[in-house]
């Protein structure tokens, strides 16, 4: 058997039309938000998600955020390379070498999954956000277009003074400091040189006396 329903509070006729016209007459007296876009740019957010940069010389065609990427926007092309030893006997090397790197933008949902696991810091936010098109098919930018934004993404903010020095920091200032400890010791120290004061112009008809 059916539970009855509670019941209901009666409703008061016009109630519905005042409540209305009650939110007209309160935003009627607040200040307009409109920003007259294009001509006025927006003040957005540095690190607001606009588009994903390339900073290419990081890139090793891991492919790392192709195969992450839940909408599969990330197309990479690739060939290898081979690197002659470096010394006499040693052995010869490959290399992975980038030949496209797109992103289509109509796909992308802007997860930012492909930064968060690139292992070699390639890809960046940039606060870009002007690059609509009027066809779809061309929101597909290629690796030139993606380079460019990469000069538009913000310096990372200065780190506290009061936190604990990176790893990669402090292991590298300890290995310069050993370098430079080692190449004291072959050099030897330095001797210090004394204060060298101005000298006399010299003259070589000597000294003439005015007591003559």
């Amino acid at each position: 058997m059916a539970e009855p329903l509670p019941p209901t509070r009666p409703r008061i006729p016009g109630s519905g039309l005042a409540k209305g016209l009650a939110v007209t007459l309160r935003t009627m007296t607040r200040k307009s938000v409109t920003d007259q876009y294009p001509d006025a740019q927006p003040d957005l957010p540095p690190r607001t998600r606009g588009v994903i940069g390339l900073f290419e010389e990081n890139c090793t065609v891991c492919m790392l955020c192709a195969r992450e990427c839940p909408d599969w926007c990330i197309y990479i092309d690739s060939h290898k390379e081979t690197i002659p030893a470096a010394t006499p006997g040693g052995r010869e090397r490959s290399r992975n070498v980038l030949d496209r790197f797109a992103i289509d933008f109509s796909l992308c949902m802007y997860c930012g999954i492909c930064i968060e696991v690139c292992p070699f810091d390639a890809l960046f936010w940039s606060p870009e956000f002007e690059y609509a098109e009027t066809d779809i098919r061309d929101l597909t930018h290629e690796r030139d277009k993606l380079r460019e934004w990469m000069w538009t993404v913000p310096a990372p903010p200065a780190l506290d003074p009061a936190a604990e020095e990176p790893k990669e920091i402090a292991a590298a200032r300890k290995t310069a400091e050993k370098l430079a400890a080692a190449q004291t010791e072959q050099t030897g120290p330095t001797e210090p040189t004394g204060p060298t004061g101005p000298t006399a112009p010299s003259d070589p008809a000597g000294p003439q006396g005015g007591d003559s």
